[in-house]
């Protein structure tokens, strides 16, 4: 019998086991691709269309419109309509889906605190959440996602898929998203959600000293180096809360004139298209150019200036002003509400009488 002798692979042999592999490889890398739903129109809709004629998964983007500068994201939940304005002029606007009932997405006033372009949920049967950009580490967070044409989501910000990606593409870590409903717009603040400070790796909510008695003002830009500056400004509290990225880097106190006349609530945000110098420091003798962000409820206001006579009215430390203005970039966004903010108080309304200077005051804030 004819004894069977085993052979090498030749080359051409051991090239088709390769190119065998590699399809292999490639085939299975375009399942877990294709594993990724789409969600919504693949094109943008003329921007002459209103914003409440778009139906589900329509949007409108239109970046020409200002080519640089700083955006804010303005969610509206009643609408479920979300607004990008960058340089304070209106460059795209979306259908959305948010929170369903027993998952409400929260109102607030949030900065993102990270963004992953291939998010999955590790909650939710590791469900995609492309384009992700979290607002909160409790799961909130703006992403592509489902567009049935009313809110479906556990609490996140759903967005069409191509407009998830063009935002998230010209967005910065940092960036101010307002949520807002007419019946709360935007009254209610975000305290201690994506506002409050966090550590940068675990995700914790980090203490910080309150003002103790004697203490103005604290002013520590280094603790957040880079990214856009939020701050919160609350007649209530009489305090102004200072944060970059989610770390708080300045409080101080402030005295509120003609206490018995609300300011009422307001956002605004600083344009231009001047950069900071490389410690984040505007120019010598620079003035922020600061213009309202229309949001539900207030929508007459975009692009308004603030008020003069409304300004006079909050008094802050001289030496404060002077420390902080020169990190006032565009980009920076104020949140003004007759709101509570502090822990302490959030949710409680409250009458202040403190028409003392802020050196002269002599309390803590209670954290």
């Amino acid at each position: 019998m004819a004894k069977s002798v085993a052979t090498k692979p030749t080359l051409d042999t051991r090239m088709l086991r390769n190119i065998a592999l590699a399809l292999l490889l490639s085939s299975s890398a375009g399942a877990v691709e294709a594993s990724t739903p789409f969600w919504g129109d693949k094109e943008s809709q003329a921007r002459t269309i209103p914003a409440s004629a778009l139906q589900p998964g329509q949007f409108v983007w239109s970046p020409e419109l200002a080519p640089a500068g700083p955006i804010v994201v303005v969610v509206s939940l009643n609408e479920q309509l979300a607004y990008a304005y960058r340089n304070g002029v209106l460059i795209g606007y979306t259908t959305i889906s948010t929170g369903k009932k027993g998952h409400q997405t929260p109102t607030g006033v949030f900065t993102t605190l990270q963004k992953d372009k291939d998010h999955r949920s590790s909650i939710y049967n590791n469900a995609a959440m492309p384009y992700t950009q979290r607002l909160t580490w409790g799961g909130v967070a703006l992403h592509a996602g489902g567009l049935p044409g009313y809110p479906s989501s556990h609490g996140c910000v759903h967005l069409p898929s191509v407009f998830a990606e063009k935002l998230f593409e010209v967005s910065p870590l940092g960036m101010t998203v307002v949520v807002a409903d007419e019946s709360s717009a935007p009254y209610e603040v975000s305290h201690p959600g994506a506002l409050a400070p966090v550590h940068p790796v675990s995700g914790e909510q980090v203490e910080i000293p309150r003002l103790y008695t004697g203490e103005v003002y604290r002013w520590q830009p280094e603790l957040a180096t880079e990214g856009p500056i939020s701050i919160l400004l609350s007649t209530a509290d009489r305090r102004v809360l200072v944060y970059r990225n989610g770390v708080e880097i300045g409080r101080t106190r402030m005295v509120f004139r003609d206490a018995h006349r609300p300011l009422g609530s307001h956002v605004y945000t600083v344009v231009g298209t001047q950069q900071p110098d490389a410690e984040g420091r505007m120019p010598e003798g620079y003035e922020p150019d600061w213009t309202a962000v229309s949001v539900p409820g207030l929508e007459s206001e975009a692009g308004n200036k603030m008020k003069p006579e409304e300004v006079a009215r909050v008094v802050l430390p001289p030496a404060f002003v002077a420390a902080a203005t020169p990190y006032l970039a565009p980009g920076t966004t104020l949140m003004v509400t007759d709101a509570p903010i502090l822990p302490s108080t959030t949710g409680v309304a409250m009458t202040v009488v403190d028409n003392a200077p802020p050196h002269d005051s002599s309390t803590e804030d209670g954290e």
